[in-house]
């Protein structure tokens, strides 16, 4: 990684021990700070959200597992 980066994460509990806390230090690595549990700040609920949108739009939408795993590979 380029040495100028913020690591993103949400907060939650798990990324938050001191032992994550501990690697991040060791590393320098520098965490963005935003307040826990912001969907909108996010990017992965951007993706998942139009994922979902566009599932939902299709004709015929996936029944099975493997159906949804080619309809997502798709969009």
């Amino acid at each position: 990684m380029d040495l100028q980066f913020l690591f993103m994460d949400d907060n939650a509990p798990c990324h938050r021990t001191v032992a994550a806390e501990q690697l991040l230090e060791s590393e320098d690595i520098e965490r963005m700070d935003w307040p826990a549990r912001s969907a909108d700040l996010n990017p992965i609920e951007h993706v998942w959200d139009f994922l979902g949108r566009r599932l939902a739009a299709r004709t015929l939408p996936p029944v099975t597992i493997r159906e949804l795993r080619l309809a997502l590979q798709d969009e």
